[in-house]
């Protein structure tokens, strides 16, 4: 006559919890394994935005330099050229005293002024969340990389339009130039040469915003005088 034999209770029970652990340890590769992948997918993404932003900000410099030379050809051909604003060049005469050209680092503050980067630009704001924008760049028509698409606009550090010389203009200028020389950036457009009247100029601000791919924003500042 055939037997069977019962395994005792205290092995069904081990059983049991042998089953319960490699159930446990399964889980906790399963979870180890997504957070892995998702760490390299960050890891990936940070390091391909952060290419685009070099990219973006590498962009930015042919394009400030675009700006400088427009502003010299201008001097070049009249000193007095840049005493009044000239919009369809970028180009501003004073400067808004709150002026917030990333939207950013003024926000909270009503009396701060945009820049119109592009059309639809000051319609992400609240009109109530700045006094004005109006001040509109030129777009860059620079050899950039693909992908990227730039614009520029330059702000005379002026508290209004006028001649230098005119106290109420209140530019922040440079000292007298001792010699006809220039300085900074512009040494290497024009040979050093300064333009007709140099003497005391105002520091010009020039301010670039430079589109890539993944929605990337660089804002670079360069601040020249001639």
């Amino acid at each position: 006559m055939e037997r069977r034999l019962t395994p005792p209770a205290a092995t069904r029970r081990q059983h049991g919890l042998a089953m319960i652990v490699a159930l446990l340890v399964l889980v906790a590769m399963s979870l180890g394994a997504v957070a892995l992948v998702r760490s390299v997918n960050t890891g990936a993404r940070i390091a391909g935005n952060l290419g685009f932003r070099q990219d973006a900000t590498a962009n930015a410099d042919r394009v400030a330099q675009e700006a400088i030379a427009m502003l010299y050809a201008k001097l070049t051909v009249d000193a007095d050229s840049l005493n009044n604003d000239l919009p369809a060049e970028g180009y501003y005469a004073s400067q808004p005293a709150r002026l917030d050209a990333t939207g950013n680092a003024r926000a909270g503050d009503a009396t701060r002024a945009l820049i119109a980067w592009d059309s639809g630009y000051c319609g992400t704001y609240p009109s109530a969340s700045h006094a004005s924008c109006s001040h509109t760049p030129k777009a860059s028509t620079a050899d950039l990389t693909a992908g990227n698409s730039a614009a520029y606009i330059v702000f005379r550090m002026c508290e209004s339009a006028g001649s230098v010389d005119v106290s109420t203009t209140r530019c922040a200028t440079t000292a007298a130039s001792v010699s006809n020389t220039c300085q900074g950036a512009i040494n290497y457009e024009n040979e050093g040469k300064c333009p007709s009247g140099a003497g005391v100029t105002p520091y010009y601000r020039v301010l670039v915003r430079t589109l890539g791919p993944r929605n990337t924003a660089s804002y670079t500042e360069t601040i020249v005088h001639f």
